[in-house]
């Protein structure tokens, strides 16, 4: 027997938390939630990769590979945090890993000279991110960039993934202060490249 949903209820209507029981009931006997919960976020996922990876070609092999991550590992998933944020952790990790088994190397230190021009990781604003138009949205990938990857990846983690200060520290690996700082940094580097056309930064506001 299937997990497949009720004929007046079909899986698009579904909520993520009810995909997820489902693809956990099912496992690999029905894989038609778990398809359900792919369709609805790939698009999120794949932009994020190619933005973070700044590489086309890469994002939707890496993207793929992150949901076959989170198949497998759905079974551990226990819905403390939405399936979104849920994967959205997955996908840094899994990107950020791909970046350093491909530079063989590690983020230095923002202080270092070769940080302001070390080959930076763009990520663009996800895709619930608002922007008034086509044009808004490559100039804030084109201000980004600009910026070293030490400012921009804590900015992103932050302003686009929602991630708490205490959770990027952790997964790079740098001290708390450390990190509010290079956020705000990078807030202030944003700002300062960021030139007309939208009422509402990207960056939100908050107190330093």
């Amino acid at each position: 027997m299937t997990a497949a949903a009720a004929p007046d209820n079909p899986l698009d209507l579904r909520t993520d938390d009810d995909l997820v029981s489902l693809a956990r009931a099912a496992g690999t006997r029905d894989t038609r939630p778990f398809t359900a919960l792919v369709q609805r976020h790939q698009g999120f996922v794949v932009a994020n990769c190619r933005a973070i990876t700044r590489s086309p070609a890469d994002a939707e092999d890496l993207a793929q590979e992150v949901f076959v991550k989170a198949f497998f590992a759905l079974r551990h998933f226990e819905g403390r945090a939405a399936f979104r944020t849920w994967i959205g952790r997955i996908k840094v990790n899994h990107c950020l890993n791909h970046l350093r088994k491909m530079r063989g190397t590690v983020m230095v230190d923002i202080d270092q000279p070769e940080a302001q021009t070390h080959p930076g990781l763009a990520v663009q604003p996800t895709a619930h991110t608002e922007v008034a138009s086509a044009a808004d949205r490559q100039h804030i990938i084109a201000i980004l960039d600009t910026m070293p990857d030490t400012l921009r990846i804590p900015l992103m983690l932050r302003d686009a993934d929602g991630q708490s200060y205490e959770e990027i520290a952790a997964r790079l690996a740098i001290g708390l202060s450390a990190v509010k700082m290079r956020i705000k940094r990078a807030r202030e580097m944003f700002r300062e490249r960021f030139e007309g056309g939208l009422a509402t930064p990207l960056v939100r506001q908050e107190a330093s």
